[in-house]
């Protein structure tokens, strides 16, 4: 076996399936392998429908013969990717499983298996990240060929902080000087006089996710020398007019509360050298009833054009807590329904 385990096959009558036992030679790594109280395992029962039971750094595998061959795999590549210090999470056990889906058996060769079919970005604090799933891998593919962007679909599906992580990599690449992320602030007006505090204390709790997203993909003093600095700018919407950035990423997050004027605005601000990614979910505006959104437009009328790529997320791509994935199911069920009913 490669990757540091060993495997005892066990053979057992038909109707009761195949059973295997994965031994990894380094416990603390297998601790990871397993994940937090076991949840590693749990996602892989449930993904896989097997069986698996851990016993110090041995995991029993039991189910049908093919499962069992898929998740004793899985277990092969989450040990692989904890040697080389990468996270092994609920997330990238789906990542691992879907990857495998595309390419159409569930796992590359045993003499492949450090190769990962999707695609990636890599930063200096985060390393090597993967997609996790066919649409995180088509977004990564397009971000890297257009110049303009548009990524629409659910919350928790990794629209921002793959758009954020993919900027932060240009930026340390060198294929861009600035990093320009922008919100529009509030609801459609952006209206913050009464809010306490100067410009930036009221800006700030509305561009928290992008912070957020900032900080997984850049060491604390890089990132707070970049806004000293002006090359690293996080800005309200309304902050863009005027403006023309040249040799920079630029990111409009939440795009969907964007108007129609306002998203025209954001878009002619590209520069020479310069690419744009544009996020949100057109199903969840806060804008005034009636009013249509602005991305919903910009996707209707530059879809066709060349050098715009347009990626859509669904609701089975949301790459959250399983629990977010049933909620925003649930949601689009019943939108489909009220729908349906309207029609």
């Amino acid at each position: 076996m490669n990757g540091g385990t060993r495997d005892t096959k066990q053979s057992l009558p038909a109707d009761k399936g195949a059973e295997v036992t994965l031994a990894f030679e380094d416990n603390r790594l297998a601790s990871l392998v397993f994940g937090h109280y076991d949840q590693n395992i749990a996602r892989i029962e449930r993904r896989l429908n097997v069986s698996a039971n851990a016993n110090g750094n041995h995991v029993v595998i039991k189910g049908a013969p093919e499962a069992v061959t898929r998740a004793q795999k899985v277990f092969e590549i989450l040990y692989e990717r904890v040697k080389q210090g990468q996270s092994a999470s609920p997330g990238d056990v789906d990542g691992i499983i879907e990857e495998g889906v595309l390419q159409g058996s569930l796992f590359p060769k045993e003499t492949e298996a450090k190769s990962f079919g999707f695609d990636h970005i890599s930063t200096r604090k985060r390393g090597l990240v993967r997609a996790r799933n066919q649409a995180q891998d088509y977004y990564l593919r397009v971000m890297k060929k257009c110049e303009m962007v548009f990524a629409a679909g659910p919350a928790g599906t990794g629209k921002t902080w793959l758009a954020v992580g993919h900027a932060v990599s240009l930026l340390e690449q060198g294929i861009v000087d600035k990093l320009v992320l922008s919100r529009p602030a509030v609801e459609a007006g952006e209206r913050l006089g009464f809010l306490p505090g100067d410009m930036k204390d009221k800006v700030d709790p509305y561009l928290r996710p992008i912070y957020d997203a900032l900080h997984d993909f850049m060491d604390g003093r890089f990132l707070e020398r970049g806004m000293q600095t002006g090359m690293i700018e996080v800005a309200p919407l309304a902050f863009m007019r005027g403006r023309t950035l040249t040799n920079a990423a630029i990111l409009l997050d939440e795009a969907q509360n964007a108007t129609s004027m306002q998203m025209k605005m954001f878009l002619t601000r590209l520069g020479e050298g310069s690419r744009m990614i544009i996020t949100g979910d057109p199903t969840q505006t806060d804008l005034p009833p009636g009013q249509r959104s602005g991305l919903s437009e910009a996707i209707q009328l530059l879809g066709g054009l060349e050098g715009i790529g347009h990626v859509v997320f669904k609701d089975s791509d949301v790459v959250r807590h399983d629990l977010v994935r049933r909620i925003v199911g649930a949601y689009e069920a019943a939108a489909r329904k009220a729908n349906s009913q309207s029609s």
